[in-house]
């Protein structure tokens, strides 16, 4: 007998189950949307060899490959693609479909994955946690704070809180509550270098912007001006952060002015610790207008993401006003 006879030629495929590749295709549709290997594992909570086996099979089973690899990347070769695009329809509907089975059975339950900036998650997201879990015990939920925008289905978030002015149409966008930017000091820095008068005297003190790329310049509209009379002012000063947290706690101790958003700088204000500046000017184009629950679109919203973000809007729908102190 030949030895070249001893192995089936590669054409020569088993009948397949198709049921049994389900897992499978599963598999490489995650791998699709994450466009990672560990990620895809991290989301179906398997190992990454048992995705990378789950792939190989579906691959052997295909007579095909279905997933180029590379040190760098992951992408899927055409036949790959064709697979997806053939069946990610059919996955999506039965995960609405097991979801709404889930709400129906009763007790609302399942993980939640969230994402929100680290400043307004500390200390507006946190604290709704407890009495969140108290209403819905079932439901776990890992919150990730990160000032990184991430793409949330790439990312593998269900929910995103975000302090925008301008939420993504390409997603569901709930507005939580409104905010507005706050041009503040403290006491202390006013007494001893005085408040200003006006935005374009800001030049000459000692600012505490917000780090972003290239020159710090904070611009002004001044409030119910015919014409929307704007200007646009560069500043500088012994500090720039990424945090608000981090500036609020400098103009707390009298480094200088800094203009933070009102869920971080309100509380000291009311309290009489920082003093709000130039009360006829109005921040611009800085921070966001608004904050939003934004999770990515489908017919029917999960449950565990539409009870927290019903959560929230509760809890927050006040906004963060009676800011104005004194000095």
């Amino acid at each position: 007998m030949d030895a070249r006879d001893e192995h089936p030629k590669p054409s020569a495929l088993p009948e397949l189950r198709n049921e049994l590749l389900w897992g499978q295709l599963h598999a490489l549709l995650v791998i699709a949307q994450l466009g990672s290997f560990t990620k895809a594992a991290q989301r179906l909570a398997l190992s990454k060899a048992a995705v990378s086996q789950r792939i190989a099979d579906l691959e052997r089973a295909m007579g095909q490959q279905l997933v180029a690899r590379t040190t760098r990347s992951v992408r899927l070769s055409e036949a790959g693609q064709r697979l997806v695009e053939e069946t990610e329809a059919s996955f999506a509907q039965i995960t609405r479909s097991l979801a709404e089975a889930r709400d129906a059975a009763g007790q609302p339950r399942g993980l939640l994955r969230v994402t929100a900036p680290v400043a307004l998650g500390r200390q507006h997201v946190a604290p709704q946690l407890e009495s969140f879990f108290r209403r819905y015990p079932e439901i776990r939920i890992e919150l990730d704070l990160s000032d990184r925008l991430v793409p949330l289905a790439q990312e593998g978030y269900d929910l995103a809180i975000r302090h925008t002015s301008s939420p993504p149409d390409t997603h569901v966008a709930v507005k939580l509550c409104a905010t507005r930017a706050l041009l503040v000091a403290s006491g202390a820095y006013l007494r001893r270098q005085g408040a200003p008068a006006h935005p374009a005297e800001l030049g000459q003190h000692q600012c505490l912007p917000y780090l972003r790329p290239g020159p710090a310049v904070w611009l002004f509209e001044r409030r119910g001006a015919a014409g929307g009379e704007r200007l646009k002012v560069p500043v500088q000063g012994p500090l720039r952060a990424g945090n608000s947290e981090v500036l609020r706690e400098a103009a707390l101790a009298g480094l200088g002015i800094a203009l933070l958003p009102d869920f971080s700088a309100a509380p000291a204000v009311r309290a009489g610790r920082l003093r709000e500046l130039l009360p006829d000017w109005r921040p611009a184009g800085f921070f966001g207008d608004g904050i939003y629950a934004i999770h990515p679109w489908s017919s029917s919203t999960p449950r565990p993401v539409r009870l927290f973000t019903e959560h929230l809007k509760a809890a927050l729908a006040p906004g963060f006003e009676g800011a104005r102190g004194g000095g």
